[in-house]
Order: C-alpha cells, then structure tokens, then sequence
C-alpha cells in the first residue's frame, strides 16, 4: 500500500530532537586525561607516522576502511530536480542511514555546491585519503556518466553513481529470473525502453553484459524513438539508436518481449501492454506512479510478470537490495573499483537467493505463507537477512578474482560470521513487526483518545493500514483536538461511553458475572463499565474489537486492572508478565519481567520464564535465556542468588529443550569470552545470551531505562505476556513512535487465533 506521507510530519522527523538524521559516535574511550592524550595530542601522533611510512596503515589505524562518501551536487533529487545541493541534504543522510542499517558501514554525507563536471571532479578526487569508497547520488545527466568514468579511473578506491547502477544490477537479476520463468533466450528477446536518463542508460548497459544484444533494443523518450537521423543526438544516446523505421514507443512495443520503465506514470495503455509477445516482462519502475499500473497490467494481460518500484506490489526493485551489500563487500578487500564483474556477481547472486527457499521470518514479515520463485516473486525482500551474507561475498570474490581486491579474505566462514554480527536482521526487528501487521490491519480501541500522540498515532497508524483504530472517549473533546491540529481522521470510529446505552448495560452484565464472587456488586459493575479501560477491555472480550491499548496517562498498575478482571490470563497461565525489548546495536535483547511482578519466587520466575520464551519466538527468534544476580553459579551467598539458583533448576527441568543459564552477573552473561575463558560449562559461552530475566522488578526497571538513557537502546514495551487477549499497556508518556510500534505489536499479537503473546 502507499504510505500517506504529510508535510508536518516529515518536517518534525528531520527536526525533532537532534536536527537531522545522523551523528557521529567516538569508538574510543574518551572519558580521561590519558585517553585524551592517546586520542589526541600527543598519542596520535604515533599512528600518523606509521601511515607516514605506510599508506596501507591507514586502514589499520583509522575508520577509512568502513567509511563511505555520499556525494551530490544536488542537480538531479529524487523527482525534485535541481534543486541545489544544500537542499539535497536530507536525501544524503538519508542514504547514509540505509548504508548504516543494512550494512553497517559508517558516512559521511557530503553536498558540494558545484556544478561543473571538471571542478567537482577534482573535489571528489581530492578526498581520497578521508574515504574507503564514495557513492554518487543524484548528479544530473549527462555528467553524471564523465564524473563516474573519470573518477572510477583516477582514484583507487570504489566508485559508484547508485542512481546508474543499483536500478541496473537489481532489474537485470529480476530480468534474468523472468526470463528463465518464461523459458526465454536473454540473446534472443526483444526489449523497449521507455527513458534516456542516467538509470536507463545504466541498466541498458548492463542488460547488454548479460547478453542482451543491442540491436534488440529500442530506446524510447519523451520525444519518441531515439533514433540515428535525431539531430543533437548525444553520445551516450546514440549508443541505443536505432535505424528502424519506428518513431513512437506504440510502434516499438508490438511483439517486444520485455519493456523497461524509467519515465513518468500512465503512459502506457493497456493496448500496448497487449501488443507485446506471449507471457511479456513489464518493469514499470517510475515511482510513484509506474507506467502503467500494477492492476491495470496484470487485468490487461493474466501471462504478464510485472514489477515496481513500488513495496506494495511485488516483485519491488528497489536499490536498498544492492548498493550496502556492493560498498560493504568491496570495502571489505579494499577493492580499488567497483568493477563490471562484481556488479555482475551482485546481480547473479540476487537472482540466485530468489531461489532459494524463502526463511519464515521474511514470509512472516510480508503475511505470506507461501513466498517462493516465480512469477510474483522474482527478487529477494529487502528484510531478507540472508541478502548481506549472499551478496557482499559473492561481490568480494569477483573483487579477488578481476584482480581489483588488495586484501586477501582466506576463511570465507568466519567472514559471513562477521557480516552477520555487523548487521542482521536483528536491527530491523520493527519493521518487520510493522510489514505483518499491515497484512491484516485489526480493530484497535485507544483507552485514552482525548490525547494529542495517541490521536496523532491513530492518524499514523490509519494511513500506514497497520490498524484499524477505534477512539474512545470524550466525542467533543477528541472531535476539538482533531479540528484544533488539522488532523485527518474522517471515518475513523468515535465511541464515547457516556452515549452508550444499550452497551453499558450488556458490559455491566458480563463485569458483574465475572467478578460477583470477588465482591462486585451489579452497581459497581455499571459504575465500572463508564470507564474506559473497563469499556475498552470489554470491548475486547466481546468481539467489538481485536486489542486494547492504553496506560499513555495512568499508572501501570491501574491500568491493568481492568483487563485482568475483564479478559483475564491465558488457560494454564498462572501470572501475566511485562517484557522490554531493547534494541541495542549488538541487537535485540529482551527483558523481563519489567512491569508486573514485584518481587516474584524461583516457581513464579520458572512461570514467567516460560511466559518470555514464547514471546521471544513470537517475534521469530530462538531464546538464549540467563538469570541475572550479583553471583555467578555459587559464587556469592545471598537470597536473591538462592532464589535465581532454584528457579534456574525449575527452568531447565521445565524446559529442556531452551537454552537457559544461570544465575549469573550481567556482564558476564553478555560477555561470551568471560564465559569461555572461566565458565566454559556454560551454554551461553557457545549460544549469546538474548533474553535477560531479573530477579525483581526494581532491577529490571532500573535495567531497562539505564539502557534506553545511557546505553543508546531503543526501548519497544512494555509487551503485555499472558492475557487471553491482545492488551498492551503504553509506557507513561510514550512518543508516537513508541505508541506506533506497540499497536503493531498488538495487531499481530491479534492475527495470530493461539495468542501467542
């Protein structure tokens, strides 16, 4: 589906907080006179004279070798144009966080205010010794084409404009899957195109080094078919013109096999879709609007393979598959170029991975049971984790191989070990989360709608389809708050409990019948019911909606009170328990209990044990569970370490089949080679520790937000664990962010018919 973004809220993202949207992070210690002195002056003066001495130092001593360039000059953005390279900012940042997330390299943006191809030629060459590869990004053609070549062979570290070749490398693998679907010769196919911009140009290039031939190939613009008698006709163009008698892109489609889109939206008819050969291969990749659309297509022609570059279709070509994996595999040799063999091993090992069976994480994030190689499923998922440790090998070794790689790499295992501790899955824990719920949006109630975030939150939520949100509350005041902020939630469901009539009576009834035995008078009940955590939660347990979120306002305690006498625990759960996940640059870790249970025994913590383990695989990872205290398996005496002890026992012998250690000091169990070195019995030596349970509430509390203010983690809960039903209760004060990703949580939470959470 197309994400609705508005202007208010992209502004408030870039500015909020810390302008932008990057920062740099010290490496080093920094917090003392010496570490000062090694840092600086007078320290690193040792270093620079070993680089002195060495060139090749450099990467030993320095970040070169995990930093990357993004350059523009601002001429070409997104579809904005020339807009100057001040404002080409955001977007460089942008492609920098991207580099980060998925390939865990480090950059600088950069944006030179010059238009002259020789000038910021000599400006990009001149940074050589700052960077371990420089990307290109929006630099108009024709001059994007001379600066690339020029700077690809006077520098010696990879080069590459993302904007020619990242559409090329991840079309050309969805080309040469489509077209072994099909059951088509690459040499024998005919292929139109409709673009001569720097994309176009790019991927017919490199369609023609897998096996295109060029005289099956008709270049179209926006003034028809590029032909030889054109006047003007530049040099690059003139590489795909043609002498055939076609002047219009209607005369060149008729029996083409293939038709490249890199124009503008809507300008191919139905009838031009039809006049293609049998089982044609449409890449229609304008953004945002194809040209023409995904519907329209596949209802025009049923033997028609389409693609987008659009995420709510599929076969998407996005360039995210491509370029962290490409820069990360390069940097990794110390590649002197990014050569056309290793753009061609990205490309082949793309179109391999499709293949491949597709893992339950990645089917899970796209509401897809059945994802496999075909038709609609030609390229991998950008969410696949498995892309870093395919593509940045198979792009290193065509490095080693073409002769362009000046580090060896001999133990190609423990480097796919490497790739996945830089970067995984892990870090994309969330959007995952986000990509199933959006499968099947649930009915979520909002116990507290008279407030600004949550309202904001339901506007996010509605036009991201993530949820269906209900808002219940006061009608006139949640009504004043969305006319007094502009927000836009028509059609989205109001219900003020007060109106409610009819419904107060049914859920005084049901409340009553619940807790008659536990004092509750039938007048309590209807008291009770006026309340929206009551009404919320009932709403729940009838059916009128799928989950019940709240606690933005109130006290943890209170508002999970109403849910417990409503909806209750799970059969054969004996307690609820709150989980933190904290997602930490070394990945995701996941608390417990963080919010319920105060003071909890070895039996009850054996419960909650059990409780956190299913969330874990809830969320599609396998729990490597330690018991935290202030001893390491008898090394101190105390009650905490006795009750950790024992529940450690109760654990294992209730779980055998879980990875579970303890009790243990928390340093130790994050740190395997303090395990491997002292405790080498211990399991965790062999399995990192991901999941963390406290002994109390009070440590795990304080864990939590230590982590989240200090330890740069970003905090997701608390996760509600044990109900019969999806409630989850907002942290006091949560951003809308926070409160986004809890309604994911619940959503899925919701499709799942077990409960899983």
């Amino acid at each position: 589906m197309t994400i609705k973004i508005r202007k208010e809220d992209a502004l408030n993202y870039h500015s909020q907080g810390s302008p932008g949207k990057i920062e740099v992070i010290p490496t080093k210690p920094v917090s003392s006179q010496i570490d000062l002195a090694l840092a600086y002056s007078p320290g690193v003066a040792e270093p620079c004279k070993e680089i002195a001495s060495d060139q090749e130092n450099i990467y030993k001593y320095t970040a070169k070798g995990n930093l990357v360039a993004v350059i523009s000059n601002g001429t070409a953005v997104l579809g904005l144009g020339d807009i100057g390279a001040a404002a080409s900012k955001p977007v460089m940042e942008g492609k920098g966080v991207l580099f980060k997330k998925f390939a865990g390299i480090d950059v600088f943006d950069l944006e030179v205010d010059e238009k002259d191809p020789k000038k910021l030629i000599q400006i990009i060459k001149s940074l050589e010794p700052t960077f371990g590869g420089i990307n290109l990004e929006d630099i108009k053609a024709p001059e994007c084409f001379e600066i690339e070549q020029t700077l690809k062979q006077e520098m010696n570290i990879p080069v590459m404009h993302d904007d020619q070749h990242g559409t090329a490398i991840i079309s050309g693998a969805a080309l040469m899957n489509a077209l072994e679907i099909v059951g088509k010769n690459i040499g024998e196919i005919k292929l139109v195109v409709s673009g001569a911009g720097a994309a176009a140009i790019s991927c017919l290039r490199f369609y023609v080094s897998l096996g295109v031939r060029r005289e099956n190939i008709i270049a179209c613009d926006k003034d028809g078919v590029i032909r030889t008698d054109r006047p003007d006709l530049t040099d690059i163009h003139r590489e795909f013109a043609t002498t055939k008698d076609i002047y219009h892109i209607r005369e060149a489609l008729p029996g083409a096999d293939v038709f490249l889109g890199l124009s503008a939206g809507n300008i191919i008819s139905q009838e031009m879709i039809l006049s293609m050969a049998p089982d044609p291969i449409v890449f229609a990749l304008a953004n945002p609007d194809p040209e023409i659309s995904y519907e329209l297509a596949v209802a025009t022609r049923k033997d028609v393979i389409m693609a987008t570059g659009r995420s709510d279709h599929p076969n998407q070509v996005n360039n995210v598959l491509g370029f962290p994996y490409i820069f990360r595999g390069a940097l990794d040799v110390r590649a002197t170029a990014i050569n056309e063999e290793m753009k061609l091993a990205a490309a082949h090992a793309i179109a391999k991975l499709a293949k491949e069976p597709v893992p339950e994480i990645v089917n899970k994030a796209y509401g897809d049971s059945n994802l496999a190689f075909g038709r609609l499923y030609l390229i991998p998922k950008p969410v696949d984790p498995r892309l870093i440790t395919t593509i940045a090998p198979a792009v290193a070794k065509a490095a080693i191989a073409s002769g362009v790689a000046k580090k060896m790499i001999g133990d190609w295992e423990a480097y796919e070990l490497d790739l996945q501790k830089r970067i995984g899955i892990d870090q994309r824990l969330m959007s995952i989360v986000i990509g199933r719920a959006k499968k099947d949006p649930k009915r979520v109630v909002f116990g507290e709608a008279d407030n600004l975030k949550i309202l904001k939150a339901a506007q996010t939520l509605r036009d991201e389809k993530i949820a269906v949100p209900i808002l219940l509350g006061n009608r006139e005041r949640i009504l004043e708050l969305i006319e007094g902020n502009a927000l836009d939630l028509s059609q989205v469901t109001i219900i003020d409990p007060v109106e409610e009539h009819s419904t107060i009576e049914k859920f005084s009834k049901i409340l009553y019948k619940k807790r008659q035995r536990k004092g509750m008078t039938i007048f309590d009940a209807k008291r009770l019911v006026r309340e929206r955590n009551y009404f919320g939660a009932l709403m729940v347990e009838t059916g009128s909606a799928d989950a019940f979120i709240s606690g933005l306002t109130r006290d943890y305690p209170k508002t999970i009170l109403p849910s417990l006498h409503t909806i209750g625990v799970k059969d054969g759960v004996n307690r609820v328990a709150g989980m933190y996940i904290m997602n930490t640059p070394k990945g995701p870790y996941f608390l417990a209990d963080a919010t319920v249970n105060v003071n909890p025994t070895a039996e009850e913590l054996c419960d909650i044990i059990g409780l956190t383990a299913n969330a874990v695989k809830f969320f599609n990872m396998e729990p490597k569970i330690a018991l935290l205290s202030y001893s390491n398996f008898g090394s101190a005496q105390g009650e905490i370490p006795a009750k950790m002890a024992k529940a450690t026992a109760l654990a294992k012998a209730k779980y055998p089949d879980l990875v579970i250690e303890g009790e243990m000091q928390a340093n130790v169990a994050l740190n395997q080679e303090i395990q491997r070195e002292v405790y080498p019995f211990s399991k965790l030596a062999k399995n990192a520790v991901n999941t963390l349970i406290f002994p109390d509430l009070a440590s795990s509390n304080i864990a939590y937000k230590l982590l989240a203010e200090l330890g740069n983690a970003e905090a997701i809960g608390p996760i509600l664990l044990g109900m019969s039903k999806p409630v989850h209760i907002l942290q006091l004060g949560s951003s809308i962010r926070e409160i986004v990703n809890m309604v994911a949580i619940a959503v899925v939470d919701a499709q799942s018919s077990e409960g899983n959470l």
